[in-house]
């Protein structure tokens, strides 16, 4: 398996736990202060739009690692519960990592 595709997933992971936090901060300042609703309807679009990508990325590397369904339907929502999506991702990235190739070769410019 390339090393990109542990990589794509690994930077997502990241995006959608962060944007996961904001949009909770958000409902927090929506809900309980009555202030924000503009902001959060920006940063939950934003996140689902992200969440889709991260989606595609864990199910292809989970593909490439054939993962069992299960870890596989841990990986896709640990995207939906806050602060998970970090400790999933160092554990995903243990476990990947030495099925990976090491680095890609670099391309000759011609």
């Amino acid at each position: 398996m390339k090393k990109s595709v542990l990589t794509r997933y690994r930077v997502m992971a990241y995006v959608t736990a962060v944007m996961l936090l904001v949009l909770s901060t958000c409902m927090v300042f929506k809900y309980g202060f009555g202030k924000g609703e503009d902001i959060t309807f920006v940063v939950s679009q934003a996140h689902g739009f992200l969440y889709i990508i991260y989606l595609i990325f864990a199910f292809d590397l989970g593909s490439k690692a054939r993962w069992s369904f299960g870890k596989l339907l841990w990986v896709l929502l640990s995207g939906t519960i806050p602060f998970a999506a970090f400790f999933v991702e160092r554990k995903v990235t243990q476990q990947v990592e030495p099925l990976t190739e090491g680095p890609e070769p670099a391309v000759a410019k011609a």
